[in-house]
């Protein structure tokens, strides 16, 4: 597997990151793990427009999901060769209604859902493409999921926005790339079932046994080297922080 990162800033764009995306690749299928704001500018340096197979919404924050709006255009009112096929997305129930509620229903109240084939998240087993995956609901004030994805003996975890909760931990086992969320800094804010710190992020992969831990969706106001440093107090493998446009081959 290939893994892209087309944004990793939490809550907005940073002035060096679009908000959460992230593109995984194996046998010329391409999936994305979520589109949040800025990101589908940034995905164009990575791919066409038209060359994703499917799309992963860990939840509906516009954080994580505002540039399906635009992607609608680009997939709805494409002059050459007409309109797009509706392609896969994987989102938490009542995604079709939120996105054409931040749209609005213009062309009509049932458009959304011509380019994009919603399929309701759920916890449990299944594929997409070439991978095999599972999705564990996890903590969060909406209802959000983390998602593993194993290719070829190879697995990522990505936690999307989550506290920390046993279900993540569970999911990450054994992981070889662990992309998890460390949005807090330990002691400064302490709010249950929202985020993570660096400090809760390495004690997760500790846990889970991860090969390699990625950080992700910090804040432009978090300092980020803060979070770094906690994590690798409390995870004794590979920690560093993802950044726009880093490539990983897992």
């Amino acid at each position: 597997m290939k893994l892209t990162v087309v944004g990793c800033s939490g809550s907005f764009p940073s002035a060096e990151s679009a908000c959460s995306s992230y593109l995984v690749e194996a046998d010329g299928f391409r999936l994305l793990l979520d589109m949040g704001n800025g990101a589908l500018g940034e995905l164009q340096r990575h791919c066409g427009l038209y060359d994703l197979d499917a799309i992963f919404l860990s939840h509906l924050h516009p954080d994580h999901c505002i540039d399906m709006c635009a992607y609608f255009v680009a997939r709805y009112y494409r002059h050459e060769g007409g309109r797009c096929d509706a392609i896969p997305v994987f989102a938490p129930e009542g995604a079709e209604h939120r996105l054409t509620t931040a749209y609005g229903d213009s062309p009509s109240s049932s458009a959304m859902g011509e380019v994009f084939d919603f399929h309701t998240l759920k916890s449990g087993s299944f594929e997409i493409g070439p991978f095999s995956v599972r999705t564990e609901k996890v903590a969060h004030p909406v209802e959000a999921y983390a998602i593993r994805l194993e290719h070829e003996g190879r697995s990522l975890v990505y936690s999307g926005d989550t506290g920390a909760c046993d279900q993540l931990d569970e999911l990450a086992t054994g992981t070889d790339l662990y992309l998890c969320e460390a949005s807090f800094i330990h002691g400064k804010e302490n709010i249950p079932d929202l985020h993570l710190n660096g400090r809760e992020a390495g004690e997760s992969a500790t846990r889970a046994g991860a090969g390699r831990l990625v950080l992700t969706h910090i804040p432009p106001w978090t300092d980020a080297q803060i979070n770094l440093e906690d994590a690798r107090g409390t995870f004794d493998g590979p920690v560093e922080l993802a950044r726009s446009g880093a490539v990983y081959e897992i």
